[in-house]
């Protein structure tokens, strides 16, 4: 059983789903419509009753996880807490609310995860299409072959922005309207050639607004019921005779999510008239399911996160044995450090075959660019904690430790930045597959003995070993090598 937890601009929403071979069956679901993105003040600054309102929202949500004690649970954040200036310093309390780590994930990983869920819910395998979705802070637009992710771009505006910037005061106007999707449809004119529907044969809409205003559309018999641009407009066009929100008497939505709709409308008719299609499909498909079928894929070995970086490696052209070399002795050497826990293994194992990805750039200064292309790359699957995690591993491959003297705080990271410098200067000294000749410890000081001989068979390995010390005792801790008999 597995949990996804989505923190979205308009509202927090849970999935509880249990996976029988594959097929997925949700037995649990929660929704709270709290509008964080509406306390996103001027300076970008979350208000401290929206904030206030996502913890309890999150102490609530908890609640449900503890009854059903999901073997996993990924809880991920999308736009306003990517945007939002004090995200940062709220996500400490979202996560002791909760109870699991928070991720708060780029627009284009929301958009891989958004099509994952809609792929996983249809029955064409082999289709090619498009798939929309409009949240309350962002509107990420898919295509795909299948379950073949071909391209992806996150746009930042969403029902929020539309609504308060057009709708404001509660009144529906044409002149409104009509700024409303202008504005929308610039957001969308550079991409209008990337998503031509020549790529693709069906489109799909997979947010809540979308299927709100399918419902609209057909639960009052606009056009044909089906969601067309036409039927889009007529839908419009009867907005603007009602006037004002509240004066708003079509069935099918809430009253308090009509300005949600309002600006969802003029999102969605900006797409299909700036991409110049005609008809989408919404599905009850999209990030939650997209996030439990990841963490199906993770618990049987099909990571999503080992494939993007194997294609980080082939774009960058990065020597795939060289960087395997390292990786695998880099995890050997930090199993004999033995870690309190494997908190830090694969990140380890990752950062130790992107680490020469830098030479992309300039071999003067590698590691340093190997680092930066870590933690800024679009890799999906990763977070950016994920990758912040990865990079200061590279980072701290050699040269001096007080870059990453912070990291070193935590035990088990200390050991796995000393397991990837030494895997990094066995590769220099060309050791291959004998490094149980050397014995590590690593508590309060770091205490090292190497088999008889093996120094004189390695000459150059002793020097790197000298740097070491010395790169160790510049931030006090104590390195010393022992040598067996005629080492």
């Amino acid at each position: 059983m597995f949990a996804a937890v989505d923190l979205g601009s308009n509202s927090f929403r849970l999935h509880v789903g249990t996976f029988d071979g594959g097929t997925l069956q949700i037995v649990e679901t929660a929704r709270d419509p709290i509008r964080l993105a509406a306390g996103l003040d001027a300076n970008g600054m979350l208000d401290a009753q929206a904030l206030d309102a996502a913890e309890a929202s999150l102490q609530q949500l908890r609640r449900v996880l503890d009854r059903y004690r999901p073997a996993a649970v990924r809880v991920v954040a999308t736009n306003t807490l990517r945007v939002a200036r004090n995200a940062a310093a709220f996500l400490p309390r979202a996560e002791t609310a909760i109870g699991y780590p928070v991720e708060v994930i780029s627009g284009e990983e929301e958009g891989r995860l958004i099509y994952m869920g809609v792929a996983c819910s249809l029955a064409e395998p082999d289709e090619r299409r498009l798939v929309i979705d409009i949240g309350g802070g962002s509107t990420e637009i898919v295509l795909g072959c299948g379950p073949e992710i071909r391209a992806v771009e996150s746009f930042g505006i969403g029902t929020q922005r539309q609504s308060a910037g057009f709708f404001a005061d509660g009144r529906i106007t044409a002149a409104a309207f009509e700024a409303a999707i202008l504005s929308a449809r610039s957001s969308f004119e550079d991409a209008a050639e990337q998503f031509a529907p020549r790529q693709w044969t069906r489109a799909y809409g997979s947010s809540g607004t979308m299927r709100a205003i399918a419902n609209v559309i057909a639960k009052n018999g606009i056009g044909d019921g089906v969601v067309s641009l036409s039927n889009l407009l007529a839908l419009r066009d009867r907005l603007i005779e009602c006037g004002h929100v509240s004066l708003f008497g079509l069935v099918g939505v809430k009253p308090e999510r009509v300005p949600v709709l309002l600006g969802g409308l003029s999102v969605l008719i900006a797409i299909l008239q700036e991409l110049r299609f005609d008809v989408l499909t919404t599905v009850n498909a999209g990030l939650r399911l997209g996030v439990l079928w990841d963490l199906q894929l993770r618990s049987s070995a099909r990571d999503r996160r080992d494939l993007a970086v194997q294609d980080f490696l082939r774009r960058f052209r990065v020597d795939a044995a060289r960087a395997a070399a390292v990786a695998e002795q880099a995890v050997h050497l930090y199993r004999r450090m033995k870690p309190a826990t494997d908190a830090f293994e694969r990140h380890l194992h990752w950062a130790g075959l992107l680490h020469e990805a830098g030479a992309a750039i300039s071999h003067t200064g590698a590691h340093k660019h190997s680092a930066y292309m870590v933690e800024h790359a679009d890799l999906p699957g990763f977070t950016t904690r994920d990758q912040r995690l990865m990079a200061t591993l590279v980072l701290a491959q050699k040269g001096n430790l007080r870059k990453v003297a912070a990291a070193l705080a935590e035990p088990d990271c200390a050991k796995a930045v000393l397991a990837l410098r030494l895997a990094v200067q066995f590769m220099h000294a060309k050791i291959h597959g004998d490094g149980d000749q050397l014995q590590v410890r690593m508590k309060n000081r770091i205490e090292m003995e190497v088999a008889p001989g093996w120094l004189q068979r390695h000459p150059t390995l002793k020097v790197w070993l000298d740097k070491e010390r010395d790169w160790w005792n510049e931030i006090g801790v104590s390195l010393t090598v022992k040598a067996g008999a005629g080492g």
